[in-house]
């Protein structure tokens, strides 16, 4: 099942934006960089680079951020996020990836609020 476009960041510009005044948030087999939208829901872009693996590990790694993302997205503020996969996401798992966005979720949320 696919992510609906307003779901995704989908333009360079965007991708950008986040990555250069985003909060940094390790989580140690990826890299998410979160940045205030503003919008009304959160959206999600994903970058795995040649250094991760061939194409079908990259693609390994895509599909289990996105069904990470498919389970908790929408208890995130709305942030825009870059998960940025590092070379040993390749054995992360689905596990790996919702524990990710977990930590991610946790560092968002305001204090007192959801965690």
């Amino acid at each position: 099942m696919k992510l609906s476009k307003a779901a995704r960041l989908r333009r360079r510009r965007d991708f950008l934006q986040v990555q250069q005044r985003g909060r940094r948030l390790f989580s140690g087999d990826v890299l998410v960089v979160a940045r205030d939208s503003g919008g009304a829901r959160p959206r999600i872009g994903i970058t795995v680079s040649s250094k991760v693996g061939n194409a079908v590990e990259r693609n390994r790694v895509k599909r289990w951020v996105r069904e990470a993302w498919r389970s908790l997205g929408g208890d995130l503020p709305a942030v825009d996020l870059v998960v940025i996969a590092r070379p040993s996401a390749r054995t992360m798992g689905l596990e790996g990836a919702r524990q990710a966005l977990l930590a991610a979720r946790a560092a968002l949320s305001p204090p007192g609020g959801r965690g």
